[in-house]
């Protein structure tokens, strides 16, 4: 499903302050798997997420996500690959505040010219997904952390991707909210996600479910 080959990224290249993110990284994650990205802050398991999500372009080598070179498209080809195969759960949420949960949950269909109905019914089945139905006229700033992290989750899924991506997904949870985000992805593995998850909490690292843990060091696959 996701296919790495000598890729590198460096920022300010030939620069004084050239910083190289990423080295060599070679790397394949199977269709279907739930695979974690462990490292400290700044190692770049973050930044191969956005790679995955054609977010930013490498400096060199090859991306294929389900057969598909995505390593320099064009901005609007990498918007419209985002809105088809990519769920991105990230670490701050990035909610609106203002809006309802269901209104926030339906943005990401907004470009699909839908119809009402079938913008309903895949809100209504996301927001069942995330457990978060409940709460679907609340406003994001009246929720708690556990419940923006749910809302979050039943965005990443409302156009059912085939790829879901969390970045430190548990950092400002705490443990019980932390346990109930961990089922949410037990069961989107169950529903034949992919799925990868940078993260240094030690809560994934003894999941049975987890296919594999990748560890990153300085830009680098140990």
């Amino acid at each position: 499903m996701i296919q790495f080959k000598n890729l590198n990224l460096t920022f300010n290249p030939n620069a004084a302050n050239e910083f190289k993110a990423l080295k060599n990284i070679n790397l394949h994650i199977t269709k279907h798997k739930l695979v974690i990205l462990k490292g400290v802050s700044g190692s770049g398991k973050s930044t191969l997420l956005s790679l995955i999500s054609a977010l930013i372009k490498p400096t060199n080598g090859e991306i294929k996500v389900d057969g598909k070179l995505i390593a320099k498209l064009p901005d609007f080809h990498a918007s419209r690959f985002r809105s088809k195969d990519i769920g991105f759960i990230f670490q701050s949420f990035n909610l609106f505040e203002s809006l309802s949960v269901e209104e926030n949950i339906a943005l990401p269909l907004i470009p699909l010219e839908l119809s009402q109905k079938e913008i309903d019914d895949k809100v209504n089945h996301a927001m069942k997904l995330a457990n978060i139905e409940h709460k679907k006229n609340q406003s994001v700033k009246d929720l708690s952390g556990g419940e923006k992290q749910r809302c979050a989750i039943a965005r990443a899924l409302v156009n059912d991707p085939k790829i879901i991506l969390c970045d430190e997904p548990t950092a400002n949870l705490d443990r019980t909210n932390s346990l109930a985000f961990i089922e949410v992805i037990k069961t989107l593995k169950s529903l034949e996600k992919t799925i990868v998850i940078a993260t240094h909490d030690p809560l994934f690292e003894a999941l049975d479910f987890v296919d594999e843990v990748i560890n990153i060091e300085n830009g680098e696959i140990l």
